[in-house]
């Protein structure tokens, strides 16, 4: 119960300063890592959870699941139709120039051979845009670059998976299947496509109608159903998630434009929970074996080769302004994807799994640390102005 109290304790405190934290550097993303750090056996001590406890795994996927089903709804077919050169770059380009650049630092830096390299490579080249909160979450940044942001995102972390799976079996010395691979990739399209178009299909029968208030719960039993099948029939979850929240967009606009503000209470929900846990694991022990080529890796992940890779697969596009191919080159932080991934490595048994894992845990801490904190002042810097008329706990003239 010690971690529930924690968990709503930083809640309580972070809504509170939500706020705040809309007009300033400070990030409830970053609140809630170092909250984790504070309780965790690195800290105070209050809680115990080691990289092996089934709650870690469990909640960065159901964290990452939610998230990629709520931002494909914002990503509907006349969306990803219209913003499919970008994407395109994005995933075709930037992706495995992303996973490249990772493992060359990773190899020369952090002394991992190339078969490790090119897995912590994988690894980390799935980006997760709810640290950039300012920039996706704003309906008055231009839409082309959210879109960018979210596609890219939804669609990169089920991609990065069957690359993880193959570099895994190679670093193993077990034989890789292509053919699995592929059918899981596969299927899990299919049921994200599939399983929303049915019930949706369903809902247009005058027998099913829905109460209005009960309307927000028709897409969420959609993903509940959609979750379970994926693990039951080891399909791709996440690109399971992304594919049904887009379907479901396409086809019933009204039924999405009712769950939007649960969708996006439930993937805060469930991105908090997973951060406190995940900065639980974040210990003194984990971090103090890392040298200066292991920190300088992880620098430069982030600061250098993302960077680089987009903005190399952005070159002389007319589509967007310099300014807004430097945010998307520098919005690629590292989230649950990388989590999951990470623990999926650490878990294998692999010959320097928990080398791989805390390389892994760093690069997503500097990551979340710099991009959460970085949103509103980028989105300065693109002329949004953070909002400056929340409510208060003071009571209005009118009111009394």
């Amino acid at each position: 119960m010690e971690l529930v109290l924690a968990f709503g304790f930083v809640l309580m405190v972070s809504v509170s300063l939500s706020g705040v934290a809309a007009r300033t550097i400070l990030s409830t993303a970053l609140l809630f890592l170092l909250a984790g750090a504070l309780i965790g056996q690195g800290g105070f001590g209050l809680v115990e959870i080691g990289t092996q406890d089934p709650l870690v795994s469990s909640l960065a996927d159901i964290a990452l699941f939610t998230v990629l089903f709520t931002d494909g709804q914002r990503a509907n077919v006349r969306a990803l139709r219209e913003n499919w050169r970008l994407s395109g770059r994005a995933l075709g380009l930037a992706m495995p120039l992303t996973m490249l650049g990772i493992a060359v630092p990773a190899h020369f830096l952090a002394g991992l051979d190339w078969p490790t390299a090119l897995l912590i490579g994988a690894v980390l080249s799935p980006t997760d845009p709810v640290f950039a909160a300012a920039i996706v979450g704003r309906k008055d940044v231009p839409l082309r670059l959210r879109r960018l942001l979210n596609v890219e995102s939804g669609l990169n972390d089920g991609l990065a998976l069957p690359f993880v799976l193959i570099f895994l079996a190679t670093v193993a010395h077990e034989p890789t299947h292509p053919a699995v691979i592929a059918g899981e990739l596969a299927l899990g399209l299919v049921l994200g496509v599939v399983l929303p178009a049915l019930v949706v299909l369903a809902w247009k029968l005058r027998v099913f109608t829905a109460e209005p208030r009960l309307q927000a719960l028709g897409p969420l039993a959609i993903a509940v159903v959609l979750y379970a099948a994926c693990h039951l029939t080891h399909a791709n979850p996440y690109l399971a998630a992304f594919a049904a929240g887009s379907t479901l967009a396409t086809m019933d606009r009204v039924a999405a434009e009712h769950f939007e503000p649960l969708g996006d209470l439930l993937s805060e929900v469930t991105k908090f929970a997973a951060l406190l846990v995940f900065g639980a694991l974040i210990t003194p022990e984990r971090l103090s074996h890392l040298g200066v080529g292991e920190w300088a890796f992880a620098v430069i992940a982030i600061v250098l080769v993302r960077p680089a890779a987009m903005l190399l697969s952005l070159a002389k596009t007319p589509l967007l302004s310099r300014a807004e191919r430097l945010t998307a080159a520098w919005f690629g932080p590292k989230g649950f994807a990388s989590v999951v991934y990470g623990l999926l490595v650490l878990q294998s048994g692999i010959p320097g799994n928990e080398v791989v894992f805390d390389l892994v845990a760093v690069t997503i801490a500097i990551s979340i640390v710099l991009h959460s904190s970085t949103d509103v002042p980028v989105a300065k810097a693109l002329r949004v102005e953070p909002p400056d008329n929340l409510p208060t706990g003071t009571p209005r003239k009118d009111d009394s």
